[in-house]
């Protein structure tokens, strides 16, 4: 392990990731990524895996269109000799309440007013595109063809290798324990495997990047809030989009081997706990056969949890900490890390670099929390 770096990355997941792979695309050298366990064994690995740039506020449309075009050539931009398996049968949202027709409406016209190709349809018209589709209770639909999903586990492979071809060093089950700190500045890093000289770190930690800006005498804030999903066995393709219902509190999509995916958005309280529960299968299983009847006769495969970060507005935090010179952080995706990560790692990079960013970023700097200008996103599960 280097025992020095121009910059050491925290996290080995989606965001660290493709950040170190930008960084050394644009040109930094000694970058050294650190992750606790191995590659994608926080969130990343755990996701759903949607892509979608169907949203309610510009700066989540920005991100979200601009992340698709990077997934609709990641496999050439990385040089992957594998597939990333992006997948783009578009999502499917379905309104069941009349505000939600009208917050559609709303977002309809700023999605294309930015480009994004997005429509607006009747219960009928959805059929076209979900056949088999349960219509009792939905109102209208919005339908974004470019939407999709992606491996998770073969785009952070991707970034990984193409990274290293690069000269970026990644260790893994490598804990960082502590940040050295010296009038303000960032001196070195410590870990279970020795120290790291460097003034600089980008904080990608996920779940667990309050504590690491803890380190750091910074405070982010985010929380850890567990989310279930659960998976089937492979069938005939009989689903193309994503659907999702955001006052129905379910997303459900078909992957490319056939599997359904699953999930949906409880409130739960803060906890690190990855485990599974019964209540959440039980009712699972209701709200997806409530929209595709079918679902009844699929037998269930397994199910999981992962965490997301939260932060109090449920928006990215992309920036650096005035605090403390040298601490930039990538965190606070509120479930939305995966998607927003291609365009992540590119901004960041941006910014460590001191570039004028492609989209700004400005906004969602760790200094809105106490300037009192948070972002509210209205189209989330």
């Amino acid at each position: 392990m280097k025992k020095t770096a121009e910059i050491v990355i925290i996290g080995g997941g989606m965001a660290g990731l493709a950040t170190a792979y930008n960084l050394a695309a644009m040109g930094m050298k000694d970058i050294v990524v650190c992750e606790k366990s191995y590659l994608m064994s926080g969130s990343t690995g755990r996701c759903g895996a949607g892509v979608r740039a169907q949203w309610g506020t510009e700066m989540n449309c920005l991100l979200g269109k601009a992340s698709i075009e990077i997934f609709e050539n990641l496999n050439e931009i990385l040089d992957y000799e594998g597939d990333i398996e992006f997948k783009q049968g578009g999502y499917l949202l379905m309104a069941i309440t009349e505000k939600e027709v009208e917050q559609f409406k709303k977002n309809i016209a700023l999605q294309n007013s930015l480009g994004i190709n997005s429509v607006l349809l009747t219960p009928q018209e959805a059929l076209d595109i979900v056949p088999e589709l349960n219509i009792e209770g939905i109102l209208a639909c919005a339908f974004h063809q470019k939407d999709g999903h992606a491996n998770p586990f073969h785009t952070m492979i991707a970034y990984a290798e193409a990274a290293k071809r690069l000269g970026v060093e990644i260790n893994t089950f490598t804990e960082v324990t502590g940040i050295i700190v010296e009038n303000n500045r960032v001196k070195g890093v410590r870990t279970n495997k020795g120290d790291i000289m460097t003034e600089k770190i980008l904080i990608a930690a996920g779940a667990w990047s309050r504590d690491i800006g803890a380190m750091a005498g910074v405070d982010i804030p985010v929380r850890p809030e567990r989310h279930q999903i659960l998976v089937t066995e492979p069938v005939n393709p009989k689903l193309g989009p994503m659907i999702m219902s955001f006052a129905g509190n379910i997303y459900l999509q078909q992957e490319p081997g056939g599997e359904f995916i699953m999930g949906f958005g409880p409130a739960e309280h803060e906890t690190y706990s990855v485990t599974s529960t019964w209540d959440f299968i039980e009712t699972m299983c209701k709200k997806a056969v409530r929209y595709l009847p079918y679902m009844k006769n699929i037998r269930i495969v397994r199910q999981w949890s992962g965490l997301y970060e939260m932060s109090p507005d449920a928006q990215p935090i992309l920036g650096k900490a005035d605090s403390v010179e040298g601490v930039y952080i990538a965190t606070g995706y509120s479930g939305h890390g995966f998607m927003f990560g291609p365009i992540t790692g590119v901004l960041m990079a941006q910014y460590i670099l001191g570039m004028p960013t492609s989209i700004p970023i400005d906004k969602l700097d760790l200094g809105r929390f106490e300037r009192g200008e948070l972002i509210f996103e209205p189209s989330v599960v």
